[in-house]
C-alpha cells in the first residue's frame, strides 16, 4: 500500500484526514482509487498537482510504479511570479 498525503486544501472533500493508506501498483490505480474513496479527487490532484514519490518530484507520474509502503506526496501547484 502506498501512503498519501493530500494538500489540506482537498479536506473539506476528505474529511480532513491525514496521511492515508491506498492499494495501488501505479499511479494511474492511485488516481482511480482515490476517485473511488471520493469522487472527484483524484482527477482534480491528476490535473492540478505535482507529485512527489519517495521525496523525488515526478514529471510524468501516470505510469510511475509504486512500491509497499511508497509515500506520495501531492503538492498543490504555486501561485504568483
Amino acid at each position: 500500500m502506498a501512503i498519501v498525503t493530500l494538500p489540506s486544501a482537498l479536506s473539506s472533500q476528505t474529511g480532513g484526514t491525514g496521511p492515508v493508506e491506498i492499494e495501488a501498483r501505479t499511479m494511474r490505480q492511485l488516481y482511480e482509487a482515490l476517485d473511488a474513496r471520493w469522487p472527484g479527487v483524484g482527477t482534480r490532484l491528476r490535473e492540478e498537482s505535482a507529485v512527489a514519490i519517495d521525496g523525488e518530484i515526478i514529471q510524468e507520474p501516470l505510469l510511475e510504479r509504486l512500491e509497499p509502503g511508497s509515500e506520495v506526496h501531492f503538492l498543490p501547484p504555486l501561485a504568483g511570479g
